[in-house]
């Protein structure tokens, strides 16, 4: 009993990162299996096993086109939000001006405001100016909210530069345009690659604020919440497995990419 107490302390640490990575990986796993369920109507109950689902994955056409305006927002959003979130980073962190302090604070309101309220607000204003909710309206909605999130990510990176590195490019007379684009930019290009992925992901995955502003376009989300009732298909477990895959080799992608330039330098 002592010997099994003691291992237990030793591995505390351990143990509830596998409970906490278990219970994190249930839902995915519930997922990845029900992919290949057989269903008839819904897929809440396991049937049998089949691959159908994997080998026709827009055999429902309607939820092909719903990833699909998924992917065309959460590309458009990003673009937007980084070069925007990028440029805001770079004023806030190496310049002064006046309003500064209020322009941090500023920042960080869409990622306090909730959802529903800024949802129901976006909406509000589209309709005041005459904009009809749809495609654009769901891409200017995601730009917005999704700035604050790159502007944090790429001004922490910033932050963290070695100032002597830029110093030094200029002692070797180099002027500030090839001094950014040599040495500031790459070093700060990792910041804005995880600005950008945050932003894809905060995108494609949003529900609230597309639900207000959506209109009669369909996004991947859209679909999975009106389909939940009268039986969601399988190919959306197919589609949600497929992008959390992709994802996650992403990320390895970047930690192998990260460590080859550590052991580089």
């Amino acid at each position: 009993m002592k010997k099994a107490l003691r291992w237990i302390s030793k591995n505390l640490i351990k143990i509830y990162a596998f409970l906490g990575f278990t219970y994190l990986f249930i839902p995915i796993i519930y997922t990845f299996v029900f992919s290949f369920n057989k269903y008839v109507r819904s897929n809440l109950v396991w049937k049998s096993f089949t691959l159908e689902n994997w080998k026709n994955p827009c055999k429902p056409i309607d939820i092909c086109s719903a990833l699909g305006n998924s992917i065309k927002i959460g590309l458009l959003a990003t673009a937007g939000a980084t070069l925007l979130g990028t440029l805001i980073a770079f004023a806030l962190a190496r310049y002064a001006f006046k309003g500064r302090g209020f322009v941090n604070t500023l920042i960080f309101l869409p990622m306090a405001t909730p959802e529903l309220v800024l949802g129901a607000s976006l909406l509000t204003m589209f309709l005041n100016l005459g904009f009809n909710p749809g495609f654009w309206t769901i891409v200017i909605a995601h730009v917005m909210f999704c700035i604050s999130f790159v502007v944090v990510t790429v001004k922490a990176r910033i932050a963290s530069l070695d100032p002597r590195l830029e110093q030094a490019a200029m002692d070797l007379y180099a002027n500030e345009h090839e001094t950014f684009r040599r040495v500031t930019l790459p070093l700060v290009a990792p910041g804005i690659a995880g600005g950008a992925l945050l932003a894809f992901s905060l995108s494609f995955d949003d529900f609230i604020i597309t639900n207000f502003n959506s209109g009669t376009t369909m996004t991947f989300p859209l679909y999975v919440y009106t389909h939940e009732k009268g039986g969601l298909p399988a190919q959306a477990n197919v589609i949600g497995f497929s992008m959390f895959f992709l994802a996650l080799l992403i990320v390895i992608a970047g930690q192998i990419v990260g460590r080859k330039r550590k052991v580089s330098a």
